[in-house]
């Protein structure tokens, strides 16, 4: 789950063999569900449009829309970065530290769903910050790919994948980049979405003591230009 990019072509690791006739025809029509679904979302808003609006715009039936997106949430919401990640994650250096091998895996798809297709990152992150729905059914969502996370770190560092420690990692990551998403959309898009997951990680990694140390230094920087600047006593 990446809420802040929409892929438009299927994601694959490295290496990775094509698809059979079979599942290319699947990704077809998924892709032309979510490409009516976006286009009629971005003509009338998310509440106007429905499922059997989608499926007439796909030329597909409504039974298609909801078997392969059991909800119309759904389909704003499910990609194929969860798989993905997981490989490649799988794929980093042995000896390379499990938090560098999440920021270059989480780099990388960034720059995969970067270039034509940020309008459609633009609105989904702002449907999920707008729309209740769309948060409630992230948050249903969210717990999957935590158990995704949770095993990918548990490869990578031999701690057991159902342990506290590694779940509550792993869910904290899954929600900050929730956030990060609901804060790009909240601030008009006007920040670099890679800089924001990395100060995401950087939080996650490095605790609050970190960036209230960083808040008391501009802080006391603050003070400091108000007593120069401030009125002189005669």
């Amino acid at each position: 789950m990446m809420p802040m990019t929409a892929a438009r072509s299927p994601l694959s690791p490295a290496g990775a063999p094509r698809p059979g006739l079979r599942e290319r025809k699947k990704i077809k029509t998924r892709e032309a569900i979510r490409a009516a679904a976006y286009g009629l979302i971005r003509q009338q808003g998310y509440e106007a449009t429905t499922v059997e609006q989608i499926a007439e715009r796909a030329e597909v039936s409504p039974s298609t829309v909801l078997r392969y997106f059991p909800t119309r949430e759904d389909i704003v919401l499910t990609d194929e970065y969860d798989p993905v990640m997981a490989a490649e994650l799988a794929a980093r250096p042995a000896g390379e530290p499990w938090s560098d091998s999440l920021r270059h895996v989480l780099r990388k798809a960034l720059d995969l769903g970067a270039g034509e297709e940020a309008e459609l990152a633009r609105l989904r992150t702002r449907l999920l910050a707008e729309v209740p729905a769309v948060r409630a059914r992230m948050l249903e969502n969210m717990s999957a790919t935590g158990r995704m996370l949770a095993r990918a770190i548990a490869d990578r560092t031999g701690l057991d994948p159902a342990g506290l420690e590694v779940r509550i990692v792993s869910m904290s990551l899954v929600g900050g980049l929730m956030e990060v998403s609901r804060y790009w959309a909240e601030h008009d898009h006007e920040e670099s979405l890679t800089e924001l997951v990395d100060r995401a990680l950087d939080a996650l990694e490095n605790g609050l003591p970190a960036l209230r140390e960083s808040h008391r230094k501009g802080h006391r920087g603050c003070h400091r230009a108000d007593r120069r600047d401030g009125p002189r006593k005669d």
